[in-house]
């Protein structure tokens, strides 16, 4: 049920937005429940990792302390 809270939309006002919801309602329920959502890129870790990150190397513990 959709209740219009404020304002007088005229009736092809109204038809559109339940066009819309409608038509939003059908997308989400196409897509199996089963299935993951699609990734975002922003979200996706390979993004942050995709260049080479250093190891270090056999003497790097005697680089890790700085006398005070």
């Amino acid at each position: 049920m959709i209740k219009v809270v404020r304002g007088n939309p005229t009736p092809e006002e109204l038809a559109a937005a339940l066009a819309v919801v409608r038509a939003r309602a059908a997308a989400a329920s196409a897509v199996p429940s089963g299935a993951p959502a699609p990734r975002d890129s922003w979200s996706d870790p390979s993004r942050i990792a995709a260049h080479h990150v250093p190891r270090p190397g056999q003497t790097s513990w005697a680089r890790t302390y700085w006398p005070s």
